[in-house]
């Protein structure tokens, strides 16, 4: 079976398309297991290279492909994406980080114009304290956003813009989109 052009597009658009400057997004392996066929890709901001998770956010994004509709997905694709940023720990203990983090993706998507249905996903925001060796390390948070949705049409670009805002805005940067609003300016990682 051939790869969906889908794919090919994707592809094109990852070497010639306009994506936003502050993001490195590259290509990497794609599970092999899940569907017939997948992509993947990872998003660090700032430019970090792949392979170097960025301390300001980063991301991955697997769009499958299995024309049997597996039951559940909605249709031939699915997408799942993770994105994680460090936060300010006053951030991090606030009880809507994670429903505001989750009305991001869901307006991201909307002002991407992304065709999906079928989404879900977690929120996760976690706080640590280091102790012996690493007190120095003081408090410090993380806001990870796990989500999963299915592409209702073949063109992924605007998935794609969605998740690479979706990443940015974690890490504390403006929307790329119009009408997507940010919870607090930048963050930072702890020292």
């Amino acid at each position: 079976m051939r790869e969906p052009s889908a794919f090919l597009r994707l592809r094109e658009y990852l070497t010639t398309g306009t994506r936003r400057v502050e993001t490195t997004v590259t290509e990497i392996p794609s599970p092999s297991r899940v569907a017939p066929h997948s992509i993947a890709l990872a998003a660090d901001v700032s430019g970090t290279a792949h392979g170097v998770d960025s301390d300001i956010g980063t991301g991955r994004f697997v769009a499958l492909f299995d024309p049997e509709e597996p039951e559940g997905w909605g249709g031939p694709f699915r997408v799942v994406s993770f994105a994680q940023a460090p936060l300010e720990p006053e951030i991090g203990v606030d009880e809507f980080v994670a429903d505001v983090t989750w009305s991001w993706l869901v307006d991201a998507l909307d002002a991407h114009h992304a065709a999906y249905g079928s989404a879900s996903g977690t929120a996760t925001k976690i706080i640590s304290r280091g102790y012996g060796e690493l007190a120095a390390q003081g408090d410090g948070a993380q806001l990870e956003l796990r989500a999963s949705w299915s592409p209702l049409d073949d063109d992924l670009i605007p998935h794609v813009q969605a998740w690479e805002d979706i990443v940015a805005m974690l890490a504390g940067l403006p929307p790329a989109s119009d009408g997507v609003a940010l919870l607090a300016p930048r963050r930072l990682a702890r020292d």
